[in-house]
Parts: C-alpha cells; structure tokens; sequence
C-alpha cells in the first residue's frame, strides 16, 4: 500500500505503452489475483479472476477502497487455514501444495509491486524505500561500521 499510496490520482491510466498494463491495472491486478486466483483457490477449489481493468475501480480512491476490501477478504480466508501442507489446485488445475500456492502469490506480488516502482520512476514520482533504507543509505551506515 505504501507504494500505491504513491500513484499521482491524474496518472492511474499511464503507461509506458500502448497495450500494456496501467499503473492501475498493476495495483488492480495484484489485488485482484490475490483475491480470485490464489485464495478463491484456497476456499473453493478454482479461480475467480476476471481481469484488472478499470471496471474494478475506475479512479485512485476507487482503486485503494478495493485493494482494502479484497485484502481483507483474502486475509479472511487466509486465517481459516488449517493445513498448509494441505492441496489446492492452479487455475488450469494442476495441483499444488497450499504452502508452495502461498509463495507462488508473494512472489506475484512482488513481481507487480516492482513493476509499479518502475511506472513510478519513470514518472519520475518519489517512492518509499522497499526496506526501510535507500541503497546510498545503506552502503552509508555500512562504511561507519567497517
């Protein structure tokens, strides 16, 4: 949320070409998959998606309502787990080890947030550092310990 928190309103619609996913299609897709694919697996054995697009959450705060929404009920359906050792299925029902699922949607996620971090960028739009600290800020603190 930090870095979607980021997103001008004026440029959910931007991308950096034609066809291709908007930062808002991004911040979208990540709850939306989170929600319809990798938990709708979990609870019911398929898939839900439906796509990212602006049908979801046409503007900024339409966009952050959702993503608060879904999460919550993702993370409903998260807290009733029992068994991560447990099966669920892919969309295209390949099965699937419920704690392997759960890394398959992190690193989704993580691959979407950095592709929001490079919009961003490109926009030239400050964003918080992922870690706590910047890289300069990093490589500074560790010259004072060396």
């Amino acid at each position: 949320m930090r870095v979607v928190r980021c997103i001008p309103p004026d440029k959910v619609d931007w991308s950096y070409r034609e066809g291709k996913f908007t930062i808002g299609d991004l911040a979208r897709h990540i709850a939306a998959a989170n929600r319809y694919i990798f938990a709708e697996a979990i609870q019911n054995g398929r898939s839900r998606y439906a796509g990212c697009g602006r049908h979801l959450a046409p503007g900024y705060d339409e966009i952050i309502s959702l993503i608060e929404t879904l999460h919550s009920e993702s993370l409903a359906i998260f807290s009733r787990l029992s068994d991560l050792n447990g099966e669920c299925r892919t969309p295209d029902g390949a099965p699937i080890t419920t704690w392997k699922w759960l890394r398959a949607m992190v690193e989704h996620e993580i691959h979407h947030r950095g592709q929001i971090y490079i919009h961003l960028a490109l926009l030239e739009v400050a964003t918080p550092p992922l870690y706590g600290l910047t890289s300069e800020q990093v490589v500074e603190f560790s010259a004072r310990t060396l």
